[in-house]
């Protein structure tokens, strides 16, 4: 399908977007290793959390060769409480590879960047946009939902990238991006957009459709490629018991027979040996006999 480029978004966006641009203290550099420890942080986790683990971050480890040298175990312990720890870890081999491969300077090209591990196109994207003012539009699930919204119709992840390409002001790029994205999430939000404070309200094609009031079985981001979709509980879940031994271990090693009881699953044995074994395939916990630790 053919979608047909909003141009007529980039200006207003712009006038409502450059003055009201989110304080961020990532956003006052363009360091490219700064800029990419940012946006892995910031991958599913709110921006109030990353702000205070990204500062103690670049303090501790201002470059790729500093993170590079570190123990991960370090790494983790600071990183804790952020979440998804299988980041942290693809960060830290992320910057090993920086070191061996590109001189301990982050690679300033989408390919190289797309090489690292963990890194998609969005992140790679992101660090040529925001770093080096490159012109390349950044999709993220913000800009995606306004995208399918204006246009009124879902979206591929192709046709987002293709749409957002086209309408990339050129020269422009490190403004127009991060002004799209706060709009996302600021204004065009998942739940109960606010219509009436939009600048594009005349300009959307949802808005319009939904004049009356919103109905989200309508909304075309439902079904859009890239926007974020109605998370697992996190209560009872997994992620929550196995997030409860990363955060005791980032304090202590924790006996292999008391893993259970940290992760609240005493009467679940089965489910905690499952979980830990998970850990330690993914290289984020160590098990020596009896104990466990970081490794």
């Amino acid at each position: 399908m053919a979608v047909k480029a909003p141009l007529h978004i980039v200006e207003p966006l712009l006038v409502w977007g450059e003055p009201r641009l989110r304080d961020l203290p990532w956003r006052a550099t363009r360091d490219r290793w700064a800029v990419f420890v940012s946006e892995v942080m910031a991958q599913q986790t709110q921006v109030a959390r990353v702000i205070p683990k990204w500062t103690h971050f670049m303090q501790e480890y201002p470059t790729p060769g500093a993170c590079a040298a570190a123990p991960l175990a370090d790494l983790l312990r600071l990183w804790s409480g952020l979440g998804y720890p299988r980041r942290c870890k693809n960060l830290h081999e992320a910057a090993r590879q920086i070191v061996e491969r590109h001189g301990g300077e982050v690679p300033g090209d989408l390919d190289s960047l797309r090489a690292l591990p963990g890194v998609g196109p969005y992140t790679a994207r992101a660090v040529l946009a925001f770093a080096d003012g490159a012109d390349v539009a950044v999709v993220d699930t913000n800009v995606a939902r306004v995208l399918a919204r204006v246009g009124g119709e879902p979206l591929t992840a192709r046709e987002s990238q293709d749409i957002a390409d086209s309408v990339l002001p050129r020269g422009r790029s490190w403004e127009w991006n991060q002004v799209i994205m706060d709009f996302g999430a600021q204004v065009c939000v998942a739940r109960t957009p606010r219509c009436s404070d939009c600048v594009l309200a005349t300009r959307c094609e949802t808005a319009k459709n939904m004049s009356a009031s919103w109905d989200e079985r309508r909304d075309p981001a439902r079904s859009t490629a890239l926007t974020s979709k109605p998370q697992a509980r996190f209560d009872g879940s997994d992620r929550q018991a196995r997030g409860r031994l990363m955060k005791v271990l980032a304090e202590r090693s924790v006996r292999v027979r008391d893993v259970a009881t940290v992760m609240q699953l005493r009467d679940d044995q089965a489910r905690a040996s499952r979980l830990l074994a998970s850990l330690v395939r993914d290289g984020l916990v160590v098990q020596d006999d009896e104990w466990c630790r970081l490794p």
